[in-house]
Formats: C-alpha cells, sequence, structure tokens
C-alpha cells in the first residue's frame, strides 16, 4: 500500500466514536421516580405549584393591562384557574396522596418573564401585546403539561383522574384561543401603529 492509499484510507475509514462510550449519564437524585405512577405524582405536585403560583400571577397581569378585552379574558382564567387548582386536589384524592406543591421551575421562569415584559414596556397596547405573549406561552406549557398527566393517568389505568386532567386540558386550549383571539382582533395591530 502507498502512501496516497494509506491517506485515502485513513480519510475514509470512520474512527470509532469513544466519546458516546465515556459521556456519564446525569445521575439522578436520591427523591428520584423510580416508576410512572411516582413521575405521575411528581408531576401533579409539580403542576399544582404552577397554578398556585398564577393565581397570584394574573391578577397583577390584569392590573397592568389596559385593552378591556384582554382584563376581561385573564380575569376569567383566573376564575378557571382557581377551578383547576380544585380539580388537582381532587386528582391528589384519587391517586391517596397528600395534596403538596413542589417549585416548578418552568412556571416560576414564565411568571418572570412576564413580569419583566411589563417593567420593560409602556403601559398601553406594546405592553398588553407583550402580556398575550408571555400568557400564551404558560398557556402551552400547561397545555403539555395536562396533555403528558391525562396519558400517565390513562396509562396507569386511573380514569376518573384522566378525565379530570382532559377536562382541564380542554379550558387551557381554550383560553390559549381566547388570547390568540384578543391579540389578533386588536391589540396586536393597536401594538404596530405605537412609534
Amino acid at each position: 500500500m502507498n502512501n496516497s492509499d494509506k491517506q485515502r484510507d485513513a480519510v475514509s475509514t470512520p474512527k470509532s466514536n469513544s466519546s458516546k462510550k465515556d459521556e456519564k449519564k446525569t445521575p439522578s437524585k436520591k427523591s428520584a421516580a423510580d416508576g410512572l405512577r411516582e413521575l405521575f405524582v411528581d408531576s401533579l405536585k409539580d403542576i399544582y405549584w404552577a397554578e398556585k403560583a398564577l393565581t397570584k400571577a394574573l391578577p397583577k397581569m390584569a392590573k397592568n393591562a389596559t385593552a378591556q378585552n384582554l382584563i376581561d379574558a385573564i380575569n376569567d382564567h383566573l376564575a378557571v384557574t382557581e377551578n383547576q387548582v380544585t380539580r388537582l386536589e381532587q386528582v391528589f384524592g384519587i391517586m391517596g396522596e397528600k395534596v403538596v406543591g413542589k417549585k416548578c421551575d418552568a412556571m416560576e421562569g414564565l411568571i418572570k418573564e412576564g413580569e419583566s415584559i411589563v417593567e420593560e414596556t409602556e403601559s398601553g397596547p406594546v405592553r398588553d401585546a407583550g402580556i398575550i405573549a408571555a400568557s400564551q406561552k404558560i398557556e402551552h406549557y400547561e397545555i403539555a403539561t395536562y396533555g403528558t398527566l391525562a396519558a400517565f393517568a390513562k396509562t396507569l389505568g386511573e380514569n376518573e383522574a384522566s378525565e379530570l386532567l382532559l377536562q382541564t386540558l380542554g379550558e387551557e386550549k381554550e383560553a390559549d384561543v381566547t388570547l390568540t383571539e384578543a391579540a389578533y382582533n386588536t391589540i396586536n395591530f393597536d401594538a404596530a401603529e405605537v412609534e
């Protein structure tokens, strides 16, 4: 084999991917869920904390909004969210679990982002558009969470819990549509005219 053949072989021969072998798995915490039921309950605690935090954040959003349709949508969703908290408490009961929340880093971050938008914008249509954007991010997080939880419950044979979670999922989807309509009916267009 001459030098050019060796070079060609070196280029065309794939090297073994030893770096994949060297990658380490993330170690689990001592409190990590061992099974789907534990993961389900842990996720319930997470969204319970998130919904409780949201009941405190929504009035602040409504107070800082200016468009009446947005204020109404936020206040309506506050009442729905309070019912969702109660529904989650029912799911805990069905599962035979104590009602307790576990800090939800995702919701905490989404709420902080919404607060930043309010602080960084002037009162009016631009702030309203920002509040809608922040609110829709929250709705999308909740839609993903409730869809997953309902699927977990169904897989676990907890059909009553699944039905309650699906009811909440429907409400979150409805809230997202309401926010989209508020944005596209007036608010985004008013915000676009602000110089």
